[in-house]
């Protein structure tokens, strides 16, 4: 089986491959497909935007299709940044962002969440999507040079998200979760049909 993730991110591309290469599932990049669609993702939840991506690619090409949403909610923030977590600031300004306007929150009310939406699109049409979340709090520095966006400043216990191996983070993220929901779906759907 195939299925079309709508992504050319190589470390979301990697993850999809490790969790569901054990089903035989083959997961193809957009650039695999040859598909290059960049959807406004308008939609106010994360189901939502990560439908938006994976009905985009879906209309192109009719096979089966995974698409995800994640973000950052913190609690001190009324839940912001969630679903503008990629636009709250440039690439390379993420965390200074979060830390200069947490400046001012104490450490008990650092609380926060890592969020991911994943939507499946099966080779029918029919949609579902699934929630993982991770909580933590925010630190009051970067540290470590693992992982990507927020990640330097989401402190998962005493060690940073970025400063987890990619083993121990994948066991226990927001994406890691939502993927092995949906591999638990995958499994016991197919293999239904197949019996």
């Amino acid at each position: 089986m195939k299925i079309v993730i709508a992504t050319n991110n190589q470390n979301k591309l990697r993850e999809a491959r490790e969790i569901f290469s054990p089903l035989g599932i083959e997961i193809l990049s957009q650039k695999d497909v040859s598909v290059s669609v960049n959807p406004e993702e308008n939609g106010i939840t994360f189901a939502e935007n990560a439908l938006i991506k994976a009905r985009a690619v879906y209309e192109l090409i009719h096979l089966p299709v995974i698409a995800d949403d994640s973000g950052l909610c913190v609690d001190a923030l009324d839940g912001a940044p969630g679903v503008y977590s990629a636009r709250y600031a440039p690439e390379h300004l993420l965390c200074e962002t979060l830390l200069e306007n947490m400046k001012d929150v104490p450490t008990e009310q650092r609380t926060a969440k890592f969020v991911t939406a994943v939507a499946f699109i099966d080779e029918n049409g029919r949609e579902i999507t699934l929630e993982g979340n991770c909580p933590g709090i925010i630190g009051f520095e970067k540290r470590g040079t693992n992982g990507f966006g927020y990640d330097p400043v989401f402190m998962y216990g005493e060690k940073s998200f970025a400063e987890l191996e990619p083993e121990q983070k994948n066991a226990v993220s927001h994406r890691g979760q939502a993927f092995r929901k949906l591999y638990d779906y995958l499994k016991n759907h197919y293999q239904q049909e197949e019996n």
